[in-house]
């Protein structure tokens, strides 16, 4: 009985140690133009963890903010979807001194 009851408190453990972890970006895009955002809403959208509903463009300062599950999609995978477009990204520098930044 007691290996039984072990068992499922490990496995209890084990399903719900993954949760999201939901975080905010600004992707700096140095040539955006208006005609890029669909192009660029395209590129992300087909990855999962990429909130479609939270991207709030500033063509003056040529980004888009999104918000994104980092358990599920990197900050990589969201540069690299832009620049297979053809659209020049500039990548935040990492000043936290761990990964997933």
């Amino acid at each position: 009985m007691n290996r039984t009851v072990f068992a499922i408190l490990i496995l209890s453990a084990l399903v719900g140690c993954r949760r999201a972890d939901i975080r905010e970006m600004t992707v700096e895009m140095p040539e955006l133009v208006e005609t890029d955002k669909p192009a660029v809403v395209k590129a992300l959208s087909r990855y999962e963890g990429i909130d479609g509903d939270s991207f709030k463009w500033n063509l003056d300062r040529k980004t888009l903010t999104l918000k994104y599950d980092s358990m599920t999609v990197a900050q990589t995978n969201i540069r690299m979807a832009i620049e297979s477009k053809g659209i020049k990204v500039v990548f935040p520098e990492n000043t936290t001194g761990r990964a997933g930044y």
